[in-house]
């Protein structure tokens, strides 16, 4: 792999002039995760200087979609709890304001439960470590990924399992929401209208009803939200941007993601394009898109302003 600069060209930053009313917001469905294992494995492959890693995650995301499908959480909001924020334009969904209330502990069980047979050695001892911690140990953990801290050196390596966790635990509730919100105001259009999380990456769709056009995906609740390509995802501003990639030994791009970097706030969000590869997902695609961060931080240009839960970075020293 070699890395490949290029500026903002017709194939990564124009808009499509056959969609002109794409939908604002798209909440997740119950098959997200099968999906995401589905093309973790395919990533596998693809890069096998990570294949134990992607390996993993892919058995971590069919844990995520068996729990999802299969377990009932002790705590269901009211259908109609989410009314009022729906309609004065509010996140439903707010992090800080249903950390406490929903049973993702209890979903964090069950997903030790379905990857117990299914990890290697070097993952048993961080499976027995979350089983081992109490509800405050475990809710400290959590407050960390939520909040994007790095945690500590004894937390950063169950920070991924619990953060796995309370993905299920968001999906669930973003997936059974009446409608979808309204798309962000301006001042907020960088956080996600459901949860109030940053997005982990955007992707140009190839459906339909969306082929073409670019939408924030939620680090946490999955939830999709459109937003102008040729556009900063940070700062909004537009005309600074650069495509930044990874080739191949023939010079052909390596995976179907760019890092969208803006000269103006010296930010970078990775782009997914999903007409290049019909199964490319945000998080299964950051994740084996690591060498691209790499070179990125290498070079210190650009700063990361993707959030990906699932991905554990040492503190700075």
């Amino acid at each position: 792999m070699k890395g490949k600069r290029g500026p903002a060209s017709h194939e990564f930053g124009s808009a499509p002039t056959t969609i002109m009313e794409p939908p604002q917001v798209v909440l997740p469905d119950d098959q997200l995760f099968s999906r995401r294992a589905l093309r973790l494995r395919e990533l596998m492959v693809m890069v096998p200087a990570l294949d134990e890693f992607l390996d993993f995650m892919a058995r971590l995301a069919q844990a995520q979609h068996q729990v999802l499908s299969g377990r009932e959480p002790s705590w269901r909001p009211a259908p109609d709890a989410f009314d009022q924020a729906l309609a004065h334009r509010m996140p439903p969904l707010g992090f800080r304001a249903l950390r406490r209330d929903l049973d993702w502990q209890g979903d964090l069980r069950a997903i030790l439960d379905a990857l117990a047979l299914h990890v290697g050695e070097r993952q048993r001892p961080l499976l027995q470590a979350l089983r081992d911690a109490n509800a405050d140990a475990l809710q400290a953990i959590a407050e960390d990924v939520l909040e994007q801290r790095a945690g500590s050196a004894d937390t950063r390596g169950l920070m991924p399992l619990v953060a796995a966790a309370l993905q299920v635990a968001w999906v669930r509730l973003a997936a059974a929401l009446p409608r979808p919100p309204a798309q962000p105001l301006a001042e907020a259009r960088a956080l996600c209208p459901c949860c109030g999380s940053p997005p982990v990456a955007s992707v140009v769709h190839n459906e339909p009803y969306r082929s073409g056009v670019r939408f924030l995906h939620c680090a946490l609740c999955a939830t999709e939200w459109h937003l102008e390509r040729v556009k900063c995802s940070n700062c909004e501003t537009g005309g600074q941007l650069l495509y930044l990639g990874l080739d191949d030994e023939k010079g052909e791009p390596f995976l179907p993601v760019q890092a969208e970097a803006c000269g103006a706030c010296e930010s970078y969000l990775k782009i997914v394009l999903r007409p290049l590869q019909g199964r490319a997902e945000p998080v299964a695609d950051d994740l084996a898109s690591l060498a691209l961060d790499l070179m990125l931080a290498e070079e210190g240009e650009y700063a990361r302003s993707g959030y990906n839960p699932l991905l554990v970075f040492d503190a700075p020293s």
